[in-house]
């Protein structure tokens, strides 16, 4: 009989047992190593070869022979051999067990019980053998092919080593001992062939239990430990329990050198894989104590920038999508933990809506501020007020024209009618102009929380500094995710408005858009930074720049118009007075538009432009432009005109500008150069009803125009244009339609179906090669 043990073997690195003693054993450190040094990259003991996964469970054949090791050899060649019993074996925690405990399997085998674990084969026997020596006898497993068996070999090889460094850790004698069976256990698992979560995970597991169990380490343990495990934390997550310890390391020790070395490239895993923070809290907390560990360094937010931009990548689009949802969720829960304790003092926290209404307790609310608006009395010199006037006494803002007093009242209703002597006056807004003392509550926060919201508002702004990063940002923080106490204070609303600020200059839709709010009913960042507003400390310059850019887009509808009259028209008349010239287009639009019914306020709108040279010059051009549209009514004109290919913006601007086209009813722009610039003098073609764009640049910021403006339009040609589902829907308010082409469009099928519901006099529609064909 030929018996060998494929363990002896030279080369293979699979059946080569570990031999890596216990505690006791003296464990050679790698050259050029030291006690409590950075750690080296033990990873790269890693085996070339097979790779194989943790077996838990699986069928296998037993035999268990019963013998004095003397006589092995003899009874391995015996009769007995032929008895092999099917076996479903589960490898537990502590033990082999069988699903059916009966014959060879009657006991579990526990893995304290198995001295040894061998690869075995011999001449004219079963060839995929495993041989496990316990005391008295020997239990064979026979598995179906090679790459099973070897399967079976390294997992049991695994449970029986960490089963005895579970018990060896557990009663810790000799800590610098412990560190050489750490650093052992952190190699057997890098040199480990198998690939498991678990493989990482268990070592890591291990260490954050006996971290918890023995609290009383100095501080140079604590290093030790977290420089012996720092190569598997590349490329796992800490478990719960180690969390906590990194955690009280980076509060008690922030200058540590671990915290950089070690602790950041840890923190940029987390940071870059797809991360619930809602099912792992304690990563979120490690996070954010890392990140105010880096502050409290001597560069402080030197260092924290750096960070942020090592997260970003040097090039100017982020690789990894992650990191931004990532670092925005760990400033979040950062700035809510600030006011923690501030929200849980208060029993009766008040609404934003008694915030904006200057109320620091129910009991004793501020008298609103309402914008009365006087008749004109050519007594009063003209003058304007200052915001520091209008939040110490009542003041009047008058001009040869318009005079606007701001009372202290009670009573008032933030209607836009109200009572002033015998003549019915508009009160067009409530609370004009609050005093930030007034719409700020007094909140102090102590010195640790008041670093902590500096440090994070401070990476707000960091984040917005990116262009590829400032869509997504503005998205995530659209919703405004910040306690109300927080949007309270006056400090943070300061600092986060230089955010705001970067979102109001973004020319990108996507990001400007993300101003306004989620929902009707629900105030949104234009709200809150607005004259009036929680936020706002500028007198309105703010709120001008957020119009602008808004005005700007494609946002120069009626609807967007029709808010600001309904909820904004006081601020932008006081603004217009101050000269501020996005505000004077505002009310010459509203004008234009006729967005305002009631003649007072028109009138008093008038008297607002005429105050003011600027003013008074795009009041002028308004009227000229409407006495041109009533005199090309009168003259009448063609009814049908089509322009010559190759045309641009420009020429159909100059033609349309040289003649009478009131009656214009067909306009062919087909293969010309026009684009959605357009649409400006298109909506001035007030019996438009035919209006051909065939192979046009015209998008879909020209579609929402016109479908605000042109609502009696029957044929509409898109055929061969750029617009897509964002322009398309805007459609769906142009009642009149009849003929409709999206062919070759970017039109998709949910978006023609909600179109084909909503235009009940749509008759022909041409959607071919498109993705609803």
């Amino acid at each position: 009989m030929d018996l060998t043990s494929s363990a002896g073997g030279g080369g293979d690195p699979r059946q080569i047992e570990e031999t890596k003693p216990l505690l006791g054993g003296d464990v050679p450190a790698p050259e050029g190593t030291k006690m409590g040094a950075v750690p080296c990259r033990r990873a790269l003991l890693l085996c070339n070869g097979m790779r194989y996964k943790l077996l838990q469970e699986g069928d296998i054949q037993v035999c268990v022979i019963r013998h004095p090791r003397t006589f092995l050899s003899k009874i391995l060649t015996s009769k007995f051999l032929r008895r092999w019993e099917p076996h479903h074996l589960t490898l537990a925690d502590n033990s082999l067990a069988s699903a059916t405990p009966t014959g060879y399997m009657e006991n579990s085998v526990s893995y304290s019980a198995i001295e040894d674990v061998q690869l075995l084969s011999w001449e004219n026997a079963p060839k995929y053998c495993l041989q496990l020596t316990i005391p008295g006898g020997t239990v064979l497993l026979q598995a179906a092919n090679s790459y099973l068996r070897d399967q079976w070999f390294h997992s049991l090889q695994w449970k029986k080593k960490i089963y005895k460094y579970k018990k060896v850790l557990s009663n810790p004698s000799r800590w610098e001992v412990v560190l050489k069976e750490i650093r052992t256990l952190v190699d057997m698992a890098l040199t480990s062939p198998l690939q498991d979560d678990s493989i990482n995970q268990a070592p890591l597991e291990i260490v954050s239990k006996l971290l918890s169990e023995n609290t009383n380490l100095t501080t140079q343990e604590h290093e030790n430990i977290i420089v012996a495990i720092a190569p598997l934390l590349e490329n796992n997550h800490p478990p719960p329990d180690l969390c906590e310890f990194f955690c009280k390391h980076c509060r008690e020790r922030p200058r540590s050198m671990v915290v950089i070395e070690v602790f950041t490239p840890v923190v940029q895993r987390i940071l870059k894989h797809n991360m619930d923070f809602g099912k792992c809290p304690r990563l979120r907390l490690f996070t954010q104590e890392y990140i105010l560990a880096l502050n409290e360094l001597n560069a402080g937010m030197e260092v924290v920038k750096k960070f942020i931009q090592s997260m970003h990548g040097p090039t100017g689009h982020c690789p990894h999508p992650r990191v931004l949802p990532n670092l925005v969720a760990v400033c979040l829960a950062a700035i809510y933990s600030c006011y923690e304790e501030f929200i849980n003092s208060r029993d009766n926290s008040p609404s934003l809506k008694e915030i904006r209404n200057g109320c620091q307790q129910p009991c004793d609310r501020k008298p609103t501020l309402p914008l009365r608006l006087l008749h004109p009395s050519p007594d009063l010199v003209s003058q304007e007020a200052t915001l520091s006037e209008a939040r110490l006494k009542s003041v009047v803002v008058a001009s040869s024209e318009i005079h606007v007093e701001v009372e202290h009242t009670s009573t008032a209703k933030p209607a836009l009618t109200a009572s002033a002597g015998n003549d019915s006056e508009p009160n067009l807004i409530d609370c004009l102009m609050v005093s930030p003392a007034c719409s700020t509550m007094s909140i102090e926060l102590g010195p640790q929380a008041d670093r902590t919201l500096g440090c994070y508002v401070e990476i707000l702004k960091l984040l917005s500094d990116y262009d590829d990063w400032r869509p997504s940002l503005a998205s995530l923080l659209q919703p405004i995710p910040f306690p109300k106490e927080a949007l309270a204070h006056e400090k943070f609303t300061k600092e986060l408005k230089y955010v705001i600020q970067r979102f109001a200059e973004d020319p990108r839709q996507e990001v400007h858009s993300c101003l306004l709010s989620v929902r009707a009913g629900k105030d949104g960042w234009f709200q809150l930074y607005s004259p009036g507003g929680v936020a706002c400390d500028d007198d309105g310059e703010l709120f001008a720049s957020m119009v602008h850019i808004l005005m700007g887009s494609c946002y120069k509808t009626k609807k967007f118009l029709l808010s600001l009259a309904e909820n904004k028209l006081g601020p932008c008349m006081l603004l217009a007075l101050r000269g501020n010239q996005t505000m004077v287009e505002i009310l010459c639009l509203m004008l234009e538009y006729n967005i305002i019914d009631n003649n007072d306020t028109q009138l008093q709108i008038i008297s607002t432009l005429e105050s003011t040279g600027v003013g008074k010059r795009m009041y002028e051009q308004l009227c000229e432009r409407q006495r041109e549209l009533k005199e090309l009514q009168r003259k009448g004109g063609p009814t049908r005109l089509t322009l010559p290919s190759k045309s641009t913006d420009a020429d159909l601007a100059r033609l349309l500008s040289s003649g009478s086209f009131g009656n214009l009813e067909n306009l062919s722009l087909a293969f010309t150069n026009v684009t959605s610039a357009c649409a400006e003098h298109l909506i001035k073609l007030p019996s438009l009803k035919q209006l051909n764009l065939w192979s046009t640049q015209f998008g879909d910021a020209g579609l929402r125009l016109l479908s605000e403006h042109l609502t009696m339009l029957q044929v509409l040609n898109l055929c061969e244009t750029p617009v897509t589902d964002a322009g398309l829907l805007a459609l769906s308010s142009m009642k009149s339609l009849c003929s409709l082409n999206m062919n070759s469009t970017k039109l998709s099928a949910d978006t023609y179906e909600d179109l084909k519901a909503k235009l009940p006099n749509l008759k022909e529609v041409d959607v071919r090669y498109t993705e609803a064909w």
